[in-house]
């Protein structure tokens, strides 16, 4: 809530207290930075994709540090004017879970937003991908970090960017040039949309 400074019950926040806080949240046992990926092309996409960062923050042992522009994309792997457009975002958030609780806590907020997996590219109410986890570089079936299809997919690439631009994808490089080299074709941004980072 925005106050003015000649608001009398309004006391600035000590630094100490700030530091506490983010103390606090380092001392949950070493939180990792992870980005996550996220894409809706029906219903209301747009407070889809708010519900979905809001159900992420009250993940217990995860908090969401950043919520990038909203892009509207073409939707991948399938003929043009099949599908409506996808809007996406990425969120950077810190957390203690695990990648694979992380994953299931994504595959939960899906199923929550009625995600139906009928198709491989098929339409969906909401997308939560782990694009990356701290640095880990894994193999494992069940959840390949980073994400692999993320360094040629520039509605992953943009958004992340905006965020961080100084970004690195683990194993594949600097996000930035990753993006140079896909090319922002396609990819929209959409300026009059704006997801909130949660309170």
């Amino acid at each position: 809530m925005n106050r003015t400074p000649s608001d009398p019950t309004v006391q600035p926040v000590p630094a100490s207290v700030v530091e506490q806080v983010d103390a606090a949240d380092i001392t949950l046992s070493n939180p990792k930075r992870a980005v996550i990926s996220l894409g809706s092309n029906l219903g209301n996409r747009l407070e889809t994709l708010q519900g979905a960062i809001d159900a992420l923050e009250d993940t217990p042992g995860l908090r969401v540090k950043a919520v990038s522009p909203v892009y509207e994309t073409e939707p991948w792997g399938v003929d043009p004017g099949t599908q409506p457009s996808y809007f996406n975002a990425v969120v950077v958030i810190k957390t203690t879970l695990p990648p694979s609780s992380l994953l299931e806590r994504g595959q939960a907020i899906e199923e929550a937003f009625d995600r139906v997996r009928e198709e491989r590219w098929g339409p969906r109410t909401i997308d939560v991908d782990i694009v990356a986890y701290a640095d880990v570089v894994s193999e494992d079936p069940a959840l390949t970090l980073p994400h692999p299809r993320a360094h040629e997919r520039a509605f992953v690439l943009a958004p992340w960017h905006d965020v961080d631009p100084e970004a690195q994808l683990p194993g594949r490089g600097p996000v930035g040039e990753l993006l140079d080299g896909v090319g922002a074709g396609g990819v929209l941004p959409r300026p009059d949309l704006e997801l909130r980072l949660p309170e």
